[in-house]
């Protein structure tokens, strides 16, 4: 199958390392070190499955040289969305399916905009990675884990086409009726702990053992939840109680990207796991008192990483 990699970073250049090592037809859309290092010495990855190389590694930085594709996965920060979804419109020919395996709920929504809806599957991935050095990714978790659908819940040939494709590199890969349902699941537990995080700058196993932080973590997931339920998504009856549990049982060290990328002073994604609830909140007629004050306090250093003069 020719395959496009929109975006080589640790899930992109993971994920798609496996597809070339399987044997499809891979083309990997990067820039700069990474990219030079990749076209002189191929894709390094270093995973705790078993390291491997991809030693003739097709590698651009520019789509319109790869032409049209029958598969393109979308791996791009969100920030990066808008920007990389005009970039791929060389890629897309009259059945070429886009997976997008990014964080946040409204991918599909961005890039079917720019490069046509019909083009979209749902997807979500569980999966440790990241660029270690260029050219060089770093695979660390045990799990390596995809769930994707049809947006209206069919089995289509496409989607059947796909998953065998992903199955063959080893990854953990299964289809889902409700790929809706799940992104959502997610992205409650995400984008809660990722605005707490942020706010707090500690590890989620201190801040979960205050009282009132605890309390205020559990009015943002109910206001997530809220959101999710107004924009019609069918969520389980328990699903706040359950997300709270996911939230005390996790890794006591746990710090999500975005607080990593806030405490760095890096560009994150606090559109995409905060700004959107506010958002649809604001469009939905619920009130999310709890993401509006993460996203106030949190927008102006995020103007500043990326170069706007607030001053």
């Amino acid at each position: 199958m020719k395959i496009a990699i929109m975006g080589t970073g640790g899930v992109g250049g993971y994920y798609g390392g496996l597809l070339a090592h399987s044997g499809e037809d891979v083309t990997f859309i990067a820039r700069g070190p990474h990219l030079r290092a990749i076209r002189e010495k191929g894709l390094q990855v270093k995973s705790v499955h078993g390291d491997f190389l991809v030693s003739v590694a097709r590698a651009t930085d520019d789509p319109r040289e790869v032409g049209p594709v029958e598969f393109v996965l979308f791996t791009t920060k969100t920030y990066q969305t808008d920007d990389a979804a005009q970039a791929i419109k060389p890629l897309i020919g009259s059945k070429t399916v886009i997976l997008p395996l990014q964080n946040g709920v409204d991918a599909a929504d961005r890039i079917g905009t720019v490069a046509g809806k019909e083009h979209l599957l749902g997807g979500i991935t569980w999966l440790s990675a990241a660029i270690e050095a260029p050219g060089i990714i770093g695979q660390y978790s045990p799990f390596r884990r995809i769930i994707l659908g049809e947006f209206d819940g069919n089995t289509t040939p496409r989607l059947q086409e796909i998953l065998r494709v992903l199955k063959r590199t080893g990854a953990t890969v299964e289809v889902a009726d409700n790929i809706s349902e799940i992104l959502w699941t997610k992205f409650i537990f995400i984008s809660s702990i990722s605005a707490m995080g942020a706010l707090t700058r500690v590890m989620i196993g201190e801040y979960r053992s205050v009282q009132e932080t605890h309390a205020m973590l559990a009015d943002a997931v109910g206001e997530v939840v809220a959101v999710a339920r107004a924009k019609g998504v069918t969520l389980p009856s328990d699903i706040v109680t359950r997300t709270l549990s996911s939230i005390d049982g996790s890794p006591p060290n746990l710090k999500p990207s975005l607080q990593r990328d806030v405490e760095a002073e890096r560009i994150c994604e606090l559109e995409s796991m905060v700004g959107i609830i506010v958002q649809l909140g604001v469009e939905l007629g619920v009130s999310t008192p709890v993401m509006k004050v993460a996203y106030a306090i949190l927008k102006p250093g995020q103007l500043k990483a990326r170069g706007i003069n607030i001053g």
